[in-house]
């Protein structure tokens, strides 16, 4: 079933990579609990199908660098980007979308977390495996607030500038 608007964010784990050590990340991929990182938050999360794919990279990611600072005065947290790729993928790729601590890379390698949301996409066919659709969400606090599923193929509702206008 998937997520909606209301709901409470799943418990689950995800990982990201780590560029700098500091109290209780070492440098290297990290799992944190879902959870915790939410707690007391107001967290976008979007997520897209892969790294290094052609409109993940050339506009998901990109809209929410070039939005950063107008998500951050509408009282977001946190920004997260989540995919269906190892956490040394997600690093490598957070470094080229050179996303310089604005966007979280966090990894659902095995499509897990994917799974538990219920947005999941099977891109068997296409030799990608399972995958994560392309959405945006907003979550204040664990809970759903917003949620902007893309139709398939499609790169129109998902973006940092539809998420703007939801925070008003």
């Amino acid at each position: 079933m998937t997520i909606k608007i209301g709901d409470r964010l799943p418990d689950g784990q995800l990982q990201e990579f780590i560029e700098v050590e500091t109290a209780g990340c070492s440098i290297g991929p990290n799992t944190f609990l879902v959870a915790d990182l939410i707690k007391g938050k107001k967290i976008v999360i979007f997520g897209l199908p892969g790294a290094y794919t052609p409109t993940c990279s050339a506009k998901h990611v990109p809209s929410y660098l070039q939005q950063f600072d107008a998500l951050k005065a509408k009282g977001v947290d946190e920004i997260w980007c989540l995919a269906v790729n190892d956490a040394f993928v997600m690093g490598a790729w957070g470094r080229e979308q050179k996303v310089g601590g604005k966007v979280r890379m966090m990894a659902d390698g095995s499509a897990d977390y994917a799974r538990k949301l219920g947005l999941e996409l099977d891109l068997t066919g296409r030799g990608m495996g399972m995958r994560c659709q392309r959405f945006s969400m907003l979550v204040d606090n664990g809970v759903v607030k917003s949620l902007n599923v893309e139709a398939p193929g499609k790169y129109e509702v998902s973006d940092a500038e539809t998420m703007l206008r939801q925070l008003g």
